[in-house]
């Protein structure tokens, strides 16, 4: 019995594989709205209901794959190591990922890949949409770490708040970081082929600059306020 379920896993997961790379092949040749379902059906010789059996949209289909960075800093900070802050397991995390994106870039599948995104309104929305998952799972995992530790998080009266902002804001300076290398390939800049290592280099050495300046603006007391009317005293 066990053996019929494994060889009957084993085809479910090599038909889903030939859909997803199928789709994608479609998706870099064509463009994505160009591409139907009965399309990436036909050239995957499937029916129609089993390419929507493995995905329920065109978009998941495309993203299949490619979108370790929506649950990756969230895991980065539940399976940080034991002793380590869980702002300083994200900034590693982070850091790393912005690296790993650039170094895609100079290969032709994340080049295809990244142009194909950028070309599609449909394909951002859903982005944006994985983007706003991401900052949710982050949030959840920061304000269980900050309440496991017994650590003071920014806004300390508020950790929740503290979380969903930090996440927030953290993400969508990555985000902004990223875009901006995909937004290169479509004028024709992007990471140079001949030395993509040099080209990550600088990627990681902004990131860590960004980071390290949120983690900074986190950590210094907020400046007192002066009442108008003070001021209006000192000064007349």
């Amino acid at each position: 019995m066990s053996e019929v379920l494994d060889r009957r896993a084993r085809k479910k997961a090599q038909t889903r594989a030939l859909i997803r790379e199928t789709a994608q092949a479609l998706f870099a040749a064509r463009g994505f709205e160009a591409v139907t379902i009965v399309d990436i059906a036909t050239a995957a010789d499937v029916a129609v209901q089993t390419v929507f059996n493995h995905f329920s949209t065109k978009e998941e289909l495309f993203f299949d794959g490619h979108i370790p960075w929506v649950d990756g800093p969230a895991t980065a900070v539940r399976a940080r190591t034991p002793g380590v802050a869980p702002l300083t397991a994200l900034h590693a995390h982070l850091t790393d990922r912005v690296g790993a994106y650039v170094r895609s870039l100079a290969t032709p599948e994340g080049r295809s890949f990244a142009m194909t995104l950028e070309a599609s309104p449909a394909l951002r929305a859903h982005e944006r949409e994985l983007h706003h998952e991401s900052i949710n799972l982050l949030a959840e995992a920061l304000l269980e770490a900050w309440q496991a530790d017994g650590g003071v998080p920014p806004l300390a009266s508020d950790p929740r708040t503290a979380a969903s902002v930090t996440a927030a804001v953290w993400l969508a300076a990555v985000r902004t970081l990223v875009r901006e290398q995909r937004l290169g390939l479509t004028e024709s800049a992007g990471v140079s082929s001949a030395d993509p290592e040099a080209g990550v280099a600088v990627a990681r050495t902004v990131a860590d600059q960004v980071l390290s300046g949120l983690v900074s603006a986190m950590s210094a007391p907020p400046e007192r306020s002066v009442p108008p009317e003070s001021r209006l005293r000192r000064t007349g």
